[in-house]
């Protein structure tokens, strides 16, 4: 790939998957309880939704741009991955093959519909309950080439905001209910805090660990300057020259995220930490594979077994000053903000009055996102208004 098409990948926009069409069937869809005497209903108030915590934030269409990585697996003796250089069998350290490091900057699109409203769950021990949800659709498209996306994932979901219960007693809590068309569902539950500034990235690192005994395994393929190793793309120069993947990214992908965060002035984050193994009090959840990714009935010889997948999401509260150029009356003009703020920035319109118009100070809530989805060994982060995210697990993914 040419070196200028490398540079000019974050600003190019490429067509993703019908999101808008595909959320389309909930819009004018609302949950509701379903009354004895459905005339007394009809003359009773509407009841409030139950609240939806940060998730209230979940609105609209997001669309950025970012950076995957992922070992996924291979058997080599079977369905080798074809790659332009054949890997050295006897090279120091070795190229051990059963799997292939793939690496994906990404455009990646999440949609979110409007909330389900009062969800009943019936119980038989504390009684009845009320939850609210936002349905979503995540697409994310490789484009190591531009010119040339190759669609990587789908997600439909619905995530929930949950009230406190006392049967269990538990806080209020957030989930997230995924299904992936590779033949695993998730279903992962989590707390939220809101911090008056901009969000901690700890350091990640993509290193495989063995589920047996937390051993750390660096393969051949984490070394950006060897071009022959189990890897797409093998060639990395083109992407370290553009500074789009480098040896400091790939060590640590969450230096993307610190890096966009200190170009912004966030002015408080809600935190949502979410795992399909949650700390107590939490507890239930977890994942669910098809036959192919357990192998076998036990799991004890799996394809590509999903055990588990833990997430972060941070939702930033971004503030820039914009100045109102003159204008003739009665006219609008559409001020963009700062490539600071995201990517793209979100357009604010304003309307002459007869008065002269001062230079305003505008601080408008901008949600940013950041998600994952289930992945081998995996450590993500995104560019753009979608930005900030961060995933890893100790599981096999699929691909």
């Amino acid at each position: 790939m040419p070196r200028s098409s490398i540079g000019r990948m974050w600003s190019a926009v490429t067509e993703t998957a019908g999101t808008e069409q595909a959320l389309e069937q909930t819009r004018n869809f609302r949950w509701g309880a379903v009354p004895a005497d459905r005339r007394a209903f009809r003359t009773r108030a509407l009841t409030v939704d139950p609240p939806l915590g940060p998730l209230a934030k979940f609105t609209g269409v997001f669309h950025g741009f970012g950076l995957n990585t992922i070992f996924r697996p291979q058997d080599f003796a079977v369905t080798p991955t074809e790659l332009p250089v054949q890997p050295d069998p006897n090279a120091t350290p070795p190229n051990i093959d059963d799997n292939i490091l793939e690496i994906n900057l990404t455009e990646e699109t999440l949609s979110f519909s409007k909330p389900l409203g009062s969800v009943p769950n019936r119980g038989m021990v504390q009684g009845d309950m009320f939850l609210n949800g936002v349905p979503y659709l995540q697409t994310i498209n490789d484009i190591n080439e531009p010119a040339d996306p190759i669609g990587i994932h789908l997600e439909p979901g619905v995530w929930l905001s949950v009230p406190d219960t006392t049967v269990p007693a538990e806080p209020a809590s957030f989930v997230r209910m995924a299904s992936i068309p590779h033949g695993t569902t998730i279903e992962a539950q989590g707390t939220s805090f809101t911090v008056p500034s901009g969000p901690l990235f700890q350091p990640v690192d993509i290193t495989p660990t063995l589920l047996s005994s937390g051993q750390k395994i660096r393969f051949t393929s984490q070394d950006v300057t060897n071009p022959g190793t189990f890897r797409l793309p093998q060639d990395l120069s083109q992407f370290v020259a553009a500074g789009t993947i480098t040896q400091d990214i790939l060590d640590n992908p969450n230096l993307l995220l610190e890096q966009r965060a200190k170009a912004q002035n966030i002015v408080s984050t809600d935190v949502i930490t979410i795992d399909t193994d949650p700390a107590a009090p939490l507890f239930g959840g977890g994942t669910d594979n098809i036959a192919f990714l357990l192998g076998d009935a036990n799991a004890t010889s799996p394809n590509a077994n999903a055990a588990r997948m833990s997430a972060i999401f941070w939702v930033e509260v971004v503030s820039e000053q914009i100045t109102v150029p003159p204008c003739k009356a009665g006219h609008s003009v559409v001020v963009r903000g700062s490539d600071a703020a995201g990517d793209p920035v979100r357009a604010s319109s304003s309307r002459r009055s007869r008065r002269p118009q001062p230079t305003r100070r505008w601080r408008s809530p901008t949600p940013r996102f950041s998600t994952c989805r289930p992945c081998c060994w995996s450590s993500t982060a995104w560019y753009g208004r979608m930005s900030q995210c961060r995933r890893w697990c100790r599981m096999a993914r699929f691909r």
